[in-house]
Formats: structure tokens, C-alpha cells, sequence
């Protein structure tokens, strides 16, 4: 299992923003090892994110993106004590839910 997201969130003038810390590898699958054999590729895909139920994000990455991705983004309507819920599904099948309180 991944290791936790670091999520952030905090409102001001009405509008939330979020900063996440994702623990991954994000191996592209064209990079050779020490031997000169390809390691396979193993990335984020699906990154989503909910205020209350209603999805306020919702990226499609690829391999291009580098390891332990930073991910910052903002969105109105969004109140102190609420809760965001970020998610991420890799190539893999594997999969990471983590939530925050907003500030």
C-alpha cells in the first residue's frame, strides 16, 4: 500500500485551496536500469478530487508526470471545517484515498 497523501487545505476569500503530496514512482516504463533492462511502467493515471461529495477535480496523467508528484489546484464554495477528498488510481490497479479538513 502507497504511503498517505500529505493534503492541504485551506479557505480564504471564499475560495479553497489544495496541496497535495503524492507518494509514488511514476516510472514512465522507457527508463533502463543498472542492468540495461527497461523498468516497467508504473505511473498515476486517475487523479479526483471531492468537496462534500461533488467532484472539484478531475486529471488524467500519464508517465510524463515526475515522482511524488506535487498537485496544487482551487476551487470556490468551500468552508472551514468542510472535508476534500483526494484519490488516485495508477496503471496498476492500485489506488490511494486520503482526506483533508478544510482551514
Amino acid at each position: 500500500m502507497a504511503d498517505p497523501m500529505r493534503i492541504r487545505a485551506n479557505e480564504a476569500g471564499g475560495v479553497t485551496t489544495v496541496r497535495v503530496l503524492m507518494s509514488h514512482p511514476m516510472e514512465p516504463g522507457t527508463r533502463k536500469d543498472a542492468s540495461g533492462n527497461l523498468v516497467p511502467a508504473h505511473y498515476i493515471t486517475d487523479v479526483m478530487a471531492t468537496h462534500n461529495g461533488k467532484e472539484v477535480l478531475n486529471a488524467m496523467w500519464s508517465g510524463a508526470v515526475s515522482q511524488n508528484p506535487f498537485l496544487s489546484f482551487k476551487f470556490k464554495g468551500g468552508a472551514k471545517g468542510d472535508k476534500v477528498v483526494v484519490k488516485w488510481i495508477d496503471n496498476k490497479g492500485q489506488s490511494r484515498t486520503d482526506e483533508a479538513t478544510i482551514a
